[in-house]
C-alpha cells in the first residue's frame, strides 16, 4: 500500500491537515459555462431553427425546436446578442451538451 502525504485543507480561515483520495485528485476541474455557446440540454433531433448567422437576438427570443421523446422543446436565448455560428442544422441529431449556437 502507498502511503499518502497530509495536504493541507483550508476552509473559514482554519487549516486541516488531510489525506486527498485517489478519485478526488483525478477528480475533473469545474469549468464555468460560456454564456455565449448555447449547448443542447437533453438528446433529441433539431425540428426547426428559427434563427440565422448574423441575427441580433433579444433574451426570451425564441432560437430552434428541439425533439426530444416525441416532445418539441423550444429553445430561447439566454442573452442579449448576435448569432455568430449554428452548429447544427434541421433533422440533425443533438447529444447532451453538444455546442448548438455561439454567440458573438
Amino acid at each position: 500500500m502507498t502511503e499518502q502525504k497530509q495536504n493541507q485543507l483550508v476552509i473559514d480561515d482554519t487549516v486541516y491537515e488531510t489525506k486527498l483520495t485517489r478519485k478526488f485528485r483525478l477528480r475533473k476541474v469545474y469549468e464555468a459555462p460560456n454564456p455565449k455557446h448555447l449547448n443542447a440540454f437533453i438528446p433529441g433531433i433539431i425540428r426547426d431553427i428559427l434563427v440565422k448567422p448574423g441575427q441580433s437576438v433579444r433574451e426570451g427570443e425564441r432560437l430552434l425546436t428541439l425533439e426530444a421523446m416525441k416532445m418539441k422543446n423550444i429553445v430561447t436565448s439566454s442573452i442579449d446578442g448576435k448569432v455568430k455560428e449554428i452548429k447544427v442544422s434541421a433533422g440533425e441529431m443533438v447529444t447532451k451538451n453538444q455546442l448548438i449556437i455561439v454567440f458573438e
